[in-house]
């Protein structure tokens, strides 16, 4: 990973780069924003038609003549519209790896028929942006500040002459919350959400989450930590602030607690320990960081890693730090967790 650079990293790049773990880096504190969704009329064919608005979770209100065609989004959340039947004309934020495979983020998109306006922290390409003639620019946010996630600082206010925004917080809340947030955004701009394949990863979702409940309730011993990989530092996030960690805990999923004091440096996100000391939290279970931007399991090279009694036992599974806002892709997140809840052993 070519991001261990903490000490020079602005909140947001730290964030970005997978340096913290469970997104967490040297953000503000924030709290909770009011939201509530809009829409438009419908047709016949179920494809959204007419004057078209959208109240996101900064409490403001995109409103447009119609129904957005030339929308374009960050990467994890255009995926999610994607699983809604809405494509964009453009993305920006991991895309594509370094060998032009598609990223984690960017699901079952077509990332060689995507205009990426830019791939990486910092990178946005204003003036193609510009060449789209967009109608609506939407991204996440990890902040109640307004601050959309992969728009530099630097041209943040040039993008905005271009189009309005729609902003999504992923911040401080249960994942459920921002699932139900983009499917109103979805329906919004003309998805299918009433298709099989939609209703069907509803319910599997729902399915998924008794069985994880169903397994920690079993298994209450099961220690459960949640990590991420840079060459120089190893992340353990606590569960506040994460979207997925805050609603497997509220599942009864038995997670290390790093202390408040501890994650003080990580913006209450995060507590950082050198690779001497990952062994510092007793787990039965590690979630890594599945980011392009991490260091994954299989390529940590350290003698102190592969001496955790998790990863000798072979009881290392994947965690999306952010996940793609779709039904479908986060079924398997969840199942994936309490799979590994129900096979684990007591090793810690």
């Amino acid at each position: 990973m070519s991001n261990a650079r903490t000490a020079n990293f602005s909140r947001r790049g730290l964030l970005a780069t997978g340096g913290a773990l469970g997104l967490g880096a040297f953000l503000a504190a924030c709290g909770d924003s009011h939201s509530e969704s809009g829409g438009s009329d419908s047709t016949a064919s179920g494809k959204a038609s007419g004057p078209w608005s959208f109240k996101d979770d900064r409490g403001t209100t995109v409103k447009l003549d119609k129904v957005p065609s030339n929308i374009v989004a960050f990467t994890g959340v255009a995926a999610a519209l994607y699983d809604y039947g809405v494509s964009v004309k453009g993305v920006f934020g991991p895309t594509k790896t370094a060998d032009g495979k598609p990223d984690v983020q960017a699901g079952d998109m077509d990332v060689s028929k995507l205009t990426v306006l830019g791939n990486a922290w910092d990178q946005f390409n204003v003036e193609k942006y510009a060449t789209l003639a967009p109608d609506v620019l939407i991204s996440t946010m990890f902040d109640d500040a307004g601050t959309l996630w992969y728009v530099p600082e630097a041209s943040k206010d040039k993008i905005a002459q271009l189009a309005p925004s729609v902003g999504l917080s992923v911040y401080d809340r249960q994942l459920t919350k921002p699932l139900e947030r983009m499917w109103e955004l979805a329906e919004s701009l003309g998805g299918d959400m009433t298709s099989a394949k939609v209703t069907d990863a509803k319910k599997r979702f729902e399915a998924a989450a008794t069985r994880l409940r169903a397994a920690a309730k079993a298994k209450p011993e099961i220690k459960v930590l949640a990590g991420s990989a840079s060459p120089e530092l190893f992340y353990v996030s606590g569960t506040n602030l994460s979207i997925d960690l805050e609603y497997f805990k509220a599942l009864g999923v038995n997670f290390v607690e790093p202390p408040e004091s501890a994650k003080k440096q990580g913006g209450g996100w995060f507590e950082s320990l050198s690779w001497e000391n990952v062994d510092k939290y007793a787990a039965d279970v590690i979630m890594m960081d599945d980011r392009s931007s991490t260091i994954q399991p299989a390529d940590i090279a350290e003698a102190t890693w592969k001496k955790l009694p998790a990863v000798k036992a072979g009881q290392v599974v994947a965690r999306s730090p952010e996940p793609i806002l779709s039904y479908d892709k986060c079924v398997p997140l969840v199942e994936n967790l309490a799979e590994a809840i129900e096979k684990a052993k007591k090793v810690s």
